[in-house]
């Protein structure tokens, strides 16, 4: 179980984060070469940024098939619509060769990986979460946690070895396409592993009772629309910094503005992926002797930290120092992430859980991550410095760590459908009603 949920959820941000790095190192250049160079990456960027639009969809969809056929084959379909994306683009004409289709093929594609992006989340940690025991659910929900950071590191780690394989232009011209490519063979790996794994006991109960809610998401949004919007919040506090580097930018400015090589720049990303995976699994692990609440807590403190020595020290233009920067921020990061799936599980009634997990996480993205590298661009364009990006970047977490205060400590809830009227009680600290 613990194997199929990272693997599987590390293939699909494999997929999902070569294509932000891209969009900083190759992208700009190869799609969109005929704009001046900060607009070509402002575009590139909002590529990025589009796909989260489109992560909602991808939740509503899954949070409804999710929670009336079942977790497991929801999964399947959104791995391969990410691994078919993913490899497409390898194959992409540039704009060179085939002008303005290029680009719109592009976005076609970025698109298909929102939505597959969209549905995947709240599969896999439920998966996770509900296979769980009661006392470990913060480690079972961190594994599909640290896939997201096995994925970067995966994602980076190809990147910089292409560079060492194909330098200067010949990276440029093919070389950055053989790691999208390679997610050809990652879909199968996934899919094997994937098809060994058994339903979510929960769900399995639940479609044995004929219990199976006819329109989920109505109901969520209906009875616990404050909890969706808050559970989403805290997900942006952590998201806006975490695609700093998940999203491309910290490697664009790098290589742009600090003017480092690109496959040194590359490397330290991946050994901070590394870092962010242990802060990760420790974070799961803490959460479920401090409980989720606490955790997040000592989290959004931490981040706040990582952020403000983000820029001074990769402003310092010392490769060894850029990787300091982006490991110390991992500390926060982790520890506002690891916890995520028990926290998010543990929200919502069984019955409409895969709905509340996936639509809480698609809106938190797209208020967090969706589009940070592009505003983190535009900002130092405008200003010329990354104060205001510094600013920008503390006021999200702020913003997550208010939010997590407003919520009760859910830690060990039962989750199972016996504990509807329980798990109905609404989680807000302000509020009474059910959900």
């Amino acid at each position: 179980m613990a194997a199929a949920t990272i693997i599987g959820t590390a293939i699909e941000w494999y997929d999902f984060f070569l294509y932000a790095a891209a969009a900083g190192l190759v992208f700009n250049k190869v799609f969109f070469a005929s704009s001046e160079p900060a607009i070509a990456t402002l575009l590139s960027f909002l590529t990025v940024g589009l796909s989260f639009l489109f992560r909602p969809l991808g939740a509503f969809l899954a949070g409804h098939f999710g929670d009336r056929i079942g977790r497991r084959k929801v999964l399947m379909i959104t791995l391969f619509g990410m691994g078919i994306a993913t490899t497409l683009i390898g194959v992409l004409p540039t704009y060179a060769a085939a002008g303005i289709i290029a680009p719109l093929l592009l976005i076609f594609l970025r698109i298909i990986q929102g939505i597959s992006a969209g549905g995947e989340w709240g599969g896999a940690v439920l998966m996770a979460v509900e296979h769980a025991p009661e006392n470990r659910r913060g480690l079972f929900g961190a594994f599909p946690q640290i896939g997201v950071p096995i994925g970067l590191l995966m994602s980076s780690g190809v990147l910089a070895v292409m560079t060492m394989i194909t330098p200067g232009e010949q990276f440029l011209q093919w070389g950055w396409r053989v790691p999208f490519l390679l997610s050809f063979i990652l879909i199968f790996v996934g899919h094997y592993i994937r098809h060994r794994v058994a339903e979510s006991p929960v769900f399995a109960e639940i479609s044995a009772r004929k219990e199976v809610a006819s329109n989920p998401i109505g109901a969520v949004l209906k009875r616990s629309f404050s909890v969706v919007l808050l559970a989403a919040i805290v997900f942006a506090g952590n998201g806006a910094s975490g695609y700093m580097t998940a999203g491309g930018f910290i490697q664009k400015y790098a290589t742009g503005n600090m003017g480092l090589e690109r496959g040194p720049v590359l490397w330290a990303v991946t050994g901070s992926a590394a870092t962010w995976l242990v802060f990760t699994l420790l974070a799961g692990i803490v959460s479920d002797k401090i409980g989720r609440r606490n955790t997040y807590i000592l989290g959004f403190i931490a981040q706040i930290v990582g952020i403000a020595a983000l820029f001074p020290l990769v402003n310092a233009g010392d490769i060894t120092k850029l990787f300091l920067a982006l490991a110390l921020l991992t500390v926060g990061l982790g520890f506002t992430y690891g916890q995520q799936s028990a926290f998010y599980t543990e929200l919502f009634p069984a019955s409409m859980r895969f709905s509340g997990v996936s639509v809480s996480y698609a809106i938190g993205a797209i208020l967090g991550g969706a589009f940070s590298p592009m505003i983190a661009a535009w900002v130092i364009e405008k200003t010329g410095s990354t104060s205001g990006v510094t600013y920008y970047l503390i006021a999200m977490a702020v913003a997550g760590l208010v939010a997590i205060c407003l919520f009760k400590d859910r830690t060990g809830i039962p989750l199972g459908p016996d504990h509807e009227a329980e798990q109905a009680v609404s989680p807000l600290v302000f509020a009474r009603e059910r959900q």
